[in-house]
């Protein structure tokens, strides 16, 4: 039995009453689901007339479905076969709901499981819903959910404004320690003071906990989000998206796998291990990705396993792999160049640093 009750498990006894009859649109993904692995729009569904009535449902970066598998891959706005809705894609030729999306709901209801790192981009479709639904003037009800990597620990430098972007658009440290909820409220303290906002609670919760620690069954929120081991590494090794290294992406272990084809796998891992990172162990590891950065080739690299996941520090881990690989590859180690998450100038190392990479990999 769940330890954590989501307000998705209670919603008849927190609904507000305010909005008692409303018309609600619902931002959704595949891991919005009950502690019984029911899809929340099977429950707003089944709530029809009784709370409210599901007018549209919104997706946000890999699809309502979950459906893109690779990152930056947009998708299109259809028609829900079964419902007779309107589905949006928050991640295509709009990010931010438009005043045509909205204008037949009196709100929008948010249930999204973020993953504690700030350049997951699900909490920034949260920031531009509340944008846009105070624009509106309509109210936004967020649903909340666990951190999976607990709610205590911070990590990694606040984004710089000057370095705003899809992968972060307002100031919060890399492994930010808050629920989405904590952040929607946030946003709307800091960014959208006359945003209608509403957080319905979890029970049960505590900031210590980890994901596996609430009883809640794990839903991938993204497709290179299969597991809370992915989850763990997260806000160090997407890092590894500013560079021409392979993330693990194209594998079953995405972040969690690194390397690539000019890399010796043992020297890398004995480098690493000598530098006796807290929590964790670095195995020597040949992978072949089945698709993204080297396709078909055979890369060289390692595996990062977690020994003490309290102690680990994963985005100081993801600082020092790149400075060790930079400092073994030389000329064959390269920045990623731009376009990256609608950014076109800048590198998107910087967008996910949040700041000047100069400041970080001081050449």
């Amino acid at each position: 039995m769940a330890r954590v009750l989501l307000p998705l498990d209670h919603l008849e006894e927190l609904w507000p009453e305010n909005l008692s009859g409303a018309r609600i649109g619902a931002l959704l993904h595949p891991a919005s689901v009950s502690a019984t692995l029911e899809h929340a729009a099977k429950i707003f569904e089944r709530n029809a007339g009784k709370l409210f009535w599901l007018r549209a449902l919104f997706g946000p970066q890999h699809g309502y479905l979950g459906q893109t598998q690779d990152n930056m891959i947009e998708w299109q706005s259809y028609e829900h076969p079964r419902l007779g809705i309107p589905v949006f894609s928050l991640y295509g030729e709009h990010r931010e709901p438009t005043a045509s999306m909205l204008e037949n709901l009196d709100a929008l209801v948010i249930d999204l499981q973020d993953v504690g790192a700030r350049y997951y981009t699900f909490v920034w479709t949260m920031f531009l819903c509340l944008r846009a639904c105070e624009k509106a003037r309509i109210d936004v009800v967020v649903l909340d959910r666990p951190n999976p990597i607990n709610g205590l620990t911070t990590e990694g430098p606040v984004l710089d404004p000057a370095f705003r972007s899809f992968v972060g658009m307002h100031p919060l440290p890399v492994r930010h320690g808050r629920t989405i909820g904590e952040l929607a409220e946030q946003f709307r303290q800091e960014a959208f003071p006359r945003c209608r906002l509403t957080v319905l609670p979890m029970k049960g919760w505590e900031r210590a906990m980890w994901f596996d620690e609430t009883g809640l069954p794990w839903v991938m929120p993204s497709p290179n989000m299969p597991t809370l081991e992915t989850a763990t590494v997260y806000p160090g090794m997407c890092l590894l998206e500013g560079t021409n290294i392979s993330e693990g992406r194209g594998t079953t272990r995405p972040f969690e796998i690194f390397g690539a084809p000019v890399i010796d796998a043992e020297t890398l891992t004995r480098e690493l291990n000598q530098l006796r990172l807290p929590g964790v162990h670095f195995r020597e590891n040949w992978f072949q990705p089945s698709f993204h950065k080297f396709a078909g080739e055979i890369c060289g690299g390692a595996q990062v396993h977690v020994t003490n996941r309290d102690l680990f520090t994963p985005y100081r881990t993801g600082i020092e792999i790149i400075r060790t690989i930079r400092r073994m590859s030389g000329d064959s180690f390269a920045w990623k160049q731009p376009p990256y998450e609608y950014e076109y100038e800048r590198l998107p190392i910087e967008v996910l640093l949040g700041g000047s990479v100069a400041d970080f990999f001081p050449d």
